[in-house]
């Protein structure tokens, strides 16, 4: 199948041809055709398989015919870093259509945004915080709004974005078209997806399976020697673009520097740093100029750079859909790509659960010679397991994982569940 079979007009086609797009993906190929039917949808598929274009191409066409000037598509995400790619893609594949769009998000002045606003636009791609700020300004008005589309609904969920959403909801008209797209679909955006969409067409490809092209490999260490572990295979393996996710805000930043000391070219990006810095970090990682980032799961949202060769879980996520989205920034269109897992004593049970997901064992790898934890990330370590098994009230945010904190003194045998003396 081809994009010649959708029938887009000929200036939507040109952006096409210019992206290079030659066949249609599998969410491009069942969710175009209920998009230009006008169907609300519902679509799932995990990331790097081409859900953006699935919405922005049929979008455009519809946009076409009709008048301009006014805020005719919205569409919100959880990001800046996806805001952006989302915005920019849209400026490639409608580069020829006349239609403008905008990007809205905090970190940044208002002036410019509202200066666009005014001059009159047909797209709005936005953060759900900034949207609302403009519109209680009275810069921005939603009720010419005719296709609402939810990009990576489950990460609205987990920034709490939830009720933001449901105001921007009541702000556009009942009489809309509305597509909803997700890499994961956890009970709270299903029920959301119920209020919002009108007998949906359901496009689902896989999205809860990583992608086939990945291998995944898993090295059992203890958390202190994670990072001499992770310094030895960057340095013997030759990994091109490498991306590292953490998972928290404070280890990207520390990580990244230590990497910079050592003599790797890395950065981190993390909720942390301005804008600006946040751009340029994914700017360098996009252009070769750093070959290591290091993220946490927010902040990689909207990472879409290609030809990412490895894929490394620093710490293991807290949950199986999680780890797929992770390990979907590589092995992304043909190519093919690794994923590699850090994991401890107290990660089995995630493990396990991580594997029941991908329907077999990873390789397990044994660790090279690398050099002993420093005293440094030996007390980095030591507070790392205080604060995660630090007994709490509140229903604990990871599942599956051993809450007490027992001692690191041995390896851990995912395979026999035994443990292994050191």
């Amino acid at each position: 199948m081809s994009f010649k079979e959708f029938n887009f007009h000929p200036t939507i086609s040109a952006g096409i041809e210019a992206c290079g797009y030659t066949a249609p993906t599998p969410i491009q190929k069942n969710a175009i055709p209920s998009i230009l039917a006008g169907r609300d949808i519902l679509g799932l598929a995990q990331t790097g398989t081409g859900k953006t274009a699935a919405f922005v191409l049929p979008l455009l066409q519809r946009l076409l015919d009709g008048p301009r000037k006014k805020v005719r598509a919205l569409i919100v995400a959880p990001t800046r870093e996806l805001a952006e790619q989302i915005h920019e893609n849209i400026g490639m594949m409608g580069k020829e259509t006349g239609l403008r769009s905008i990007v809205i998000y905090g970190g940044v002045g208002k002036g410019l945004q509202i200066r666009t606003l005014r001059a009159g636009v047909e797209i709005v791609v936005a953060c759900p915080g900034r949207l609302l700020d403009l519109i209680n300004d009275k810069a921005l008005s939603l009720n010419t709004v005719e296709v609402l589309v939810l990009d990576e609904a489950d990460h609205m969920f987990d920034k709490g974005f939830l009720p933001d959403i449901r105001r921007i909801i009541k702000l556009v008209p009942t009489k809309r078209q509305s597509l909803v797209f997700s890499a994961t679909m956890p009970h709270e955006i299903r029920h959301l997806a119920e209020e919002l969409l009108v007998n949906p067409a359901t496009v689902q490809i896989d999205h809860d399976l990583p992608a086939p092209r990945i291998s995944h490999v898993l090295f059992q260490v203890a958390t202190a020697q994670k990072t001499s572990l992770l310094k030895s295979i960057i340095h013997e393996q030759e990994m091109t673009s490498t991306l590292v996710f953490t998972r928290t805000k404070h280890k990207a930043k520390s990580l990244a520097l230590h990497l910079e000391k050592a003599g790797f070219s890395a950065a981190s990006l993390q909720g942390n740093l301005s804008q600006q810095k946040r751009q340029q970090a994914l700017d360098g990682f996009r252009d070769g100029t750093f070959k290591v980032l290091v993220a946490t799961d927010i902040a990689a949202r909207g990472i879409d750079v290609t030809g990412i060769s490895h894929v490394i879980n620093f710490d293991v996520p807290d949950t199986a859909e999680t780890y797929t989205h992770r390990t979907g920034r590589t092995g992304r269109a043909t190519r093919s790509g690794q994923a590699l897992t850090f994991a401890g004593q107290e990660d089995g049970k995630m493990i396990a659960l991580i594997e029941r997901n991908l329907g077999k064992r990873m390789v397990r790898e044994a660790l090279p010679a690398i050099a002993p934890a420093t005293e440094e990330e030996r007390r980095a370590a030591g507070r790392e397991n205080t604060t995660r098994y630090k007994p709490t009230s509140q229903k604990p945010a990871t599942a599956g994982r051993n809450q007490k904190g027992r001692s690191r003194a041995c390896s851990f045998d995912f395979g026999t569940r035994k443990p292994v003396q050191r």
